[in-house]
């Protein structure tokens, strides 16, 4: 088996990139860093060492057969765990150096990320951040084929090792003069009926908005959908509607914040890789970490 790896190591990489980049070879050969030609040249040779076909065509991108797909599948795993490892060697040289690839959902862009990413580059000029903003999935999905290095995420992954660093307090986010606003509490009952501003369905908040409805046996009345939590704060004080939401130090202008019975929240985790890490993920780690008051 040795002799396989040792002499199709450019062929295994260029078979599981292609998978990442769902069949596009142009894509492909540019995340390798090699001519379209070369990506080809490697395709071919692997088919015809292992006497099966891999790819077939569809016009400008390719299709990869039901026996690549198994094979990609069991392959990237271990060779991200490779890249990570290789990582590490290389940053124990320059520990005060490197990059660091750290997701957080479109969620955290507002609040609190900024503060966390600028104390972080404050402490380590050296390490370059490079920041990747998507849903939770597709984060998760990341940090299983090592295409990052951390990453925020919600709700905590069962599949990999991670750190809660936070319980964020879900709130009603209601325009000021509403008539909940002067209550010290209310309840998702009181809420029935109300326009509300929503995150999409993918989102985990949207999922816990519908399901704190479905805890009374009522529907939620969506007014707006709208993914970034700035954008939903401004439509309320703009009396669009009303949002459940992250609890804020400070309600923006315009609206105020009002907890609800049973205090809802969700859990926020620090995740990451199995396997190794660089030193500047290690450090960019016990950072958040060390912060997470503030998460």
């Amino acid at each position: 088996m040795d002799e396989w790896t040792l002499r199709f190591a450019p062929e295994l990489r260029a078979l599981v990139t292609l998978a990442r980049e769902d069949g596009h070879m142009t894509g492909a050969a540019t995340a390798l860093g090699v001519p379209q030609s070369t990506m080809s040249r490697r395709i071919r040779a692997f088919e015809d060492a292992l006497g099966v076909p891999l790819v077939v065509r569809q016009g400008r991108r390719v299709a990869l057969t039901p026996r690549a797909r198994v094979l990609t599948d069991r392959l990237e795993e271990p060779l991200a765990e490779i890249d990570r490892a290789l990582v590490e060697a290389a940053a124990e040289t320059d520990a005060d150096h490197g990059t660091v690839r750290f997701g957080f959902p479109l969620t955290l862009g507002e609040e609190p990320v900024p503060g966390v990413v600028a104390g972080f580059r404050r402490a380590f000029p050296g390490v370059e951040l490079h920041l990747v903003q998507e849903h939770g999935a597709s984060l998760i999905e990341r940090l299983l084929t090592g295409s990052l290095d951390l990453a925020l995420v919600i709700p905590p992954p069962t599949q990999l090792p991670h750190t809660v660093v936070a319980q964020q307090e879900i709130v009603a986010v209601l325009p000021d003069g509403h008539r909940l606003a002067g209550r010290s509490e209310i309840s998702v009952e009181d809420l029935v009926g109300e326009p509300l501003i929503v995150n999409p369905p993918q989102f985990h908040l949207r999922a816990l908005t519908d399901e704190l409805f479905r805890s009374v046996d009522e529907a939620s009345t969506i007014g707006v959908e709208a993914a970034e939590f700035g954008t939903m704060r401004r439509l309320v004080a703009l009396d669009l509607g009303c949002a459940l939401l992250p609890r804020r130090p400070q309600p923006v202008d315009g609206t105020c914040e009002v907890p609800i019975s049973g205090g809802p929240s969700r859990a926020v985790a620090l995740a990451w890789p199995s396997g190794a890490l660089s030193v500047p993920a290690r450090r960019l780690r016990d950072h958040v970490l060390a912060v997470a008051d503030h998460v």
